[in-house]
């Protein structure tokens, strides 16, 4: 899993580096731990927030943290901090003894998605990273990068405009979520 903060769009679809966020480090790592995932990377070019991620997940996983809740302790020990997403890649690259598939996510249209199970399936034979973006979601650059892309999630309304934590959960149940019939 990475988050990526830049680029992306804002809404006037300038491209931007967006904030951390609390919210979406925690959350993110705790739908990441629920649904198995290897990593989560932050991704975020600029210094200062790289050290604001990093401080924020050495107090969980810090003595203090852990028994306060190890519970969030657990998410996130999931937590890598990189400047881009090539060094997600180069990660995950060195570890794996390949590179992943790099799998886009966005709330428009566009590209020539695939479906999640299809996405699914070709986790369990190779590593992939899933690409979420803030803002006003990844910059066109950083999609065409992409091996794959998921389509958008959809409700039942036309308001498509979920956070990227609780998009975040959804496609990871629509992968890897028990499907009882």
């Amino acid at each position: 899993m990475a988050l990526v903060h830049h680029p992306v769009y804002d809404k006037h679809h300038k491209v931007v580096a967006t904030a951390l966020t609390n919210l979406d480090l925690h959350d993110i790592a705790r739908s990441s731990r629920t649904y198995g995932v290897e990593s989560y990377f932050i991704v975020h070019p600029v210094a200062a927030q790289r050290e604001l991620a990093q401080r924020i997940a050495g107090h969980w996983t810090g003595e203090e943290g852990a028994q306060k809740n190890d519970f969030r302790r657990q998410a996130i020990d999931l937590l890598q901090v990189v400047p881009d997403l090539a060094a997600a890649v180069d990660t995950l690259t060195a570890r794996h003894g390949r590179r992943p598939i790099l799998v886009a996510t966005a709330a428009r249209d566009g590209g020539n998605p695939v479906s999640f199970q299809h996405v699914a399936g070709l986790t369990l034979v190779q590593p992939a990273l899933l690409v979420l973006g803030t803002g006003w979601g990844l910059t066109e650059e950083v999609l065409a990068g992409c091996d794959l892309r998921l389509p958008p999630i959809r409700g039942v309304t036309d308001y498509n405009h979920l956070s990227v934590r609780s998009a975040c959960a959804i496609i990871l149940d629509r992968l890897y979520g028990d499907r009882e019939d």
